[in-house]
């Protein structure tokens, strides 16, 4: 199956389940409910949901046991775009070709959907009963490890040195701290999320979460090139916002082609790390691929 085919079904299968979660958009306070499933609902890869099923069924697991789990990972994601759009930060008017949140709510409501999503997801990730074929000890340390990957450590400590080194210049082990944490944790945190609830073995999770780590770089590394390359009608939001914050991004540090090499090259040394499995880890392989050669 290929990557498109992968990711393709996956959508479909998070779709499926993304509102049996959360509150309906009719339930008091309506104004939260709609923000938060405006958001939710904007489309989008549902990357990092598929790539904990993926993982999960790498090491023999099943996508329907981890499904409440790879549902909060979008809600997580969901959170960090709404925050990422706000004036105070990116200040983007478009995410998925729609108009951001807080621009049809208000910015007091977007934070606060933001803030919700994230509390409900964690909500979700240690609601044992709904993933009673998990070992509970796996789901408190696949959650320990997600909120290792959002807090100042993680995802949070990216963002804000990006910001602090927006029209600045910076050397490449600065750019590198930045797209780690700030892009690249979340789907190294999915992947192991995945592996975790399963059961891998050291060294099934070793070599999965070096294989999140390179193609969580990679991803990033490809946004960049694409906030110049990109079509924004298919994007779905503005491009070269980045060129306009002066933000810290590889295309302005290395180049464009030299930045392609590098994304590749992560790929391909995080799909050499996936030697140890069979088949079943086929589609992290050509998810990996994918990340280098999308253009969206």
């Amino acid at each position: 199956m290929s990557a498109a085919q992968y990711l393709s079904e996956g959508r479909e299968f998070i779709d499926a389940a993304i509102c049996r979660y959360l509150p309906e958009e009719t339930t008091y306070p309506e104004s939260i409910h709609k923000a938060m499933l405006y958001s939710v609902l904007a489309g989008g890869k549902r990357l990092r949901p598929v790539l904990v099923i993926a993982a999960a069924e790498a090491v023999g697991g099943n996508r329907h046991d981890v499904l409440p789990f790879a549902v909060a990972t979008e809600y997580v994601h969901t959170y960090t775009l709404i925050h990422d759009d706000l004036p105070a930060l990116d200040d983007d008017d478009l995410r998925r070709g729609k108009p951001t949140n807080h621009k049809v709510f208000g910015e007091a409501i977007a934070i606060l959907a933001g803030d919700a999503l994230l509390t409900q997801a964690f909500y979700l990730m240690t609601y044992s009963e709904l993933m009673d074929s998990v070992a509970p000890g796996n789901l408190l340390r696949a959650a320990h490890d997600m909120t290792s990957a959002l807090g100042t450590a993680g995802m949070i400590g990216g963002q804000v040195v990006d910001i602090e080194s927006e029209g600045k210049p910076i050397d490449a082990e600065t750019l590198e701290y930045i797209h780690i944490y700030k892009t690249g944790h979340l789907i190294k945190a999915s992947i192991r999320a995945g592996a975790i609830l399963s059961q891998a073995n050291t060294e099934q999770l070793n070599a999965l979460s070096t294989y999140g780590a390179h193609i969580g770089l990679a991803f990033q590394i490809v946004d960049d090139i694409l906030d110049i390359t990109a079509d924004e009608s298919q994007l779905g939001k503005d491009v070269g916002s980045d060129l306009g914050k002066e933000k810290a991004t590889y295309p302005a540090l290395y180049g464009l082609e030299e930045s392609k090499k590098k994304a590749e090259k992560l790929v391909e040394d995080g799909i050499a790390c996936l030697d140890i499995f069979d088949d079943r880890a086929d589609p992290l392989r050509e998810i990996g691929r994918f990340f280098v050669q999308r253009t969206f």
